[in-house]
């Protein structure tokens, strides 16, 4: 569950919503684990937030949806002190947006013992399976759609235990969707 702060500005009104979103609740399993790296399979389940559908700029779109998800990793330790994910999900809708198919490509290293960085390249291909919206004239209006976004994260461990991480993601392509930047600042804490 994350907290969002959303604003739309148009040039006519300044719209804001703020408040808590859809949850999330997985489950993962270990398929394989060996020199070769760490092959596990993930389900999901996401659940409506506590917000209001109806809001100016809703925090979630109402509805269940759940996701079953192939992951590879590997770590490339003792030549570099990084790793390297590679993700593949089906995510079916419960209602419009059409269901999806998921991607993520994920590089990480170490830089000094206390900071890394990461880079993520985080997809969503839409099985345009979904409804148009509305009767308004308009055909391309469509919640079929498909992004691409890059992740970039720096991080630093204050301690063994808790790290600050900065975040800066740039949408890179899409269709049916809008362009933009996302910046997060994430406080952590790691259990032993």
């Amino acid at each position: 569950m994350g907290y969002k702060w959303l604003e739309d500005d148009n040039n006519l009104r300044r719209t804001k919503g703020y408040g808590l979103g859809d949850v999330d609740l997985g489950l993962r399993y270990k398929l394989m684990d060996n020199t070769i790296g760490i092959l596990s399979t993930q389900a999901l389940v996401k659940i409506p937030g506590p917000y209001d559908r109806n809001d100016p700029l809703p925090l979630g779109n109402g509805q269940f949806d759940g996701e079953l998800r192939l992951l590879y990793g590997r770590s490339l330790y003792p030549l570099l002190p990084a790793y390297g994910n590679v993700e593949i999900g089906y995510r079916w809708r419960a209602g419009d947006p059409s269901d999806e198919l998921r991607y993520l490509v994920e590089f990480g290293v170490d830089v000094t013992k206390a900071l890394y960085g990461r880079l993520k390249l985080d997809g969503i291909y839409s099985i345009d399976n979904g409804n148009k919206f509305g009767n308004d004239g308009n055909p391309t209006t469509t919640n079929n759609f498909d992004l691409g976004k890059l992740d970039i994260t720096v991080g630093y461990k204050i301690t063994p235990a808790w790290g600050l991480e900065a975040s800066c993601t740039p949408a890179l392509y899409g269709q049916n969707t809008a362009a933009g930047v996302t910046y997060s600042l994430a406080l952590f804490y790691k259990t032993p």
